[in-house]
């Protein structure tokens, strides 16, 4: 494994208007001034957390995998984020993970938010998606699942590097805060949450606190309330050494998560 390098965009997104969200996004990339391995988007990055899927879906040939595509291209680099897409008479909040060549996997968020109705528009995922970059295995998930230990469970050591895209309220930012270094700390590896700025179209406001802890509970990156593209590092060595020191994963219990 080499260090990852990793750029985060903590944005407002503005409200189901698709073409204005990819022109933003684009124009705060632009400042990026060094070479990235991944870049990291919200969740809905497009539209906004929105249960308007009816007219807010695309389908996946759509204009933002275009986009995302386009994107990965411009800095070489992996894109991912998460977006409303259409397939067979369903809607899903698929995170998407772009290669500059065009290939892509994906992983349609599993556990939907019936607080925000989201279990009555979207359909739910059922596996769990591990990508490898760098020699670095990822296993990227999209907000509420952050609250799901069980099937966040770092079995066997199956990924080093734990990656929430979320439109988390500032109103539960507490437990935002306080789940992802829990997530960090209990699964031995780097957790890095992708947040949203600015209040949505139903005037929740979100605060960001877009983090990245590592293994030991540090911050190594934390924004609050604004908007931020940033540029960081994941040290290889240091989460080697934290396993080394500390084998706790294998006298982890062993399960079986069943669909």
């Amino acid at each position: 494994m080499d260090n990852l390098k990793i750029t985060l965009f903590q944005g407002y997104l503005f409200w189901e208007k698709i073409d204005k969200n990819l022109q933003n996004i684009s124009l705060r990339l632009s400042g990026i001034r060094e070479k990235t391995d991944l870049i990291i988007l919200p969740e809905m990055f497009n539209t906004g957390f929105t249960m308007n899927a009816a007219e807010m879906a695309e389908p996946m040939d759509g204009k933002t995998m275009q986009w995302m595509h386009k994107t990965a291209q411009q800095f070489d680099c992996v894109v991912t984020g998460s977006l409303i897409i259409t397939e067979k008479n369903k809607y899903y909040n698929r995170l998407i993970w772009m290669l500059p060549d065009g290939s892509y996997k994906y992983y349609d968020k599993r556990h939907l938010f019936g607080l925000g109705q989201e279990d009555h528009t979207y359909t739910s995922g059922k596996k769990k998606l591990i990508v490898e970059l760098k020699g670095w295995k990822i296993c990227p998930v999209i907000c509420y699942d952050l609250r799901f230990p069980v099937f966040l469970r770092n079995v066997g050591g199956e990924y080093d590097l734990l990656l929430i895209v979320a439109n988390w309220p500032e109103r539960r930012a507490l437990h935002w805060r306080t789940l992802i270094p829990a997530r960090a700390v209990e699964n031995q590896c780097y957790v890095i949450g992708v947040n949203r700025v600015g209040h949505d179209g139903n005037e929740v406001y979100h605060s960001g606190d877009s983090t990245c802890i590592d293994p030991n509970g540090n911050v190594v990156y934390y924004k609050r309330d604004e908007e931020d593209v940033y540029t960081f590092s994941i040290n290889a060595e240091e989460l080697a050494l934290n396993r080394r020191a500390f084998p706790f994963l294998k006298d982890a219990d062993k399960f079986e998560l069943k669909n």
